[in-house]
């Protein structure tokens, strides 16, 4: 049974837990018309479906004292991790969220997720807000069907970098 804990110091090496791979096969393209958020999905054509790998984060438990770490554990080998950090305004940043492998499709996110809004509640946020790449269609239907919605695009946050051409788009989740 798979249990969400916060992960204290005498767990903290669980906060490194690697990134794996994960399936780019479309695009979101979003409009805001008229006070509304609009998108649309773009298949890639299957000669285009990559795999990616983001690179992993170099966390340091006690540099990061104002993030909390969420940890999903089969027993005690974390397989799941959410990292939170404070926020503008009324949303807590959740800054990381993931899943390895081969426990994906078994709602592990959404429960880390959930348990993300508890501690966001807590913390005295309305909810949780996120991002993420306009080319991760994955990611993107994940959070929708999680229930978070559409808040902005942020089209200029890859200039100059080899992520060039992407933009980021930002999901915010109510919490109360």
């Amino acid at each position: 049974m798979i249990q969400i804990r916060e992960i204290d110091p005498l767990h903290a090496a669980d906060i490194n837990l690697p990134n794996e791979p994960f399936r780019l096969f479309g695009r979101l393209v979003v409009s805001y018309t008229d006070g509304q958020w609009r998108y649309e999905t773009h298949d890639f054509p299957e000669d285009q479906i990559i795999e990616m790998t983001f690179p992993d984060e170099p966390y340091c438990y006690d540099a990061m004292a104002d993030s909390r770490f969420l940890g999903a554990y089969d027993g005690e080998k974390c397989i799941g991790l959410a990292v939170l950090q404070p926020g503008f305004f009324r949303y807590m940043y959740l800054y990381d969220l993931k899943v390895n492998q081969a426990y994906r499709g078994q709602h592990i996110g959404q429960t880390l997720l959930q348990k993300a809004k508890e501690i966001a509640v807590s913390q005295g946020y309305c909810g949780i807000y996120t991002q993420c790449q306009d080319n991760n269609l994955g990611a993107f239907l994940f959070y929708l069907r999680s229930g978070f919605h559409i808040g902005g695009l942020d089209t200029n946050v890859y200039r100059h970098t080899a992520q060039e051409g992407k933009s980021d788009i930002l999901f915010y989740c109510e919490a109360l």
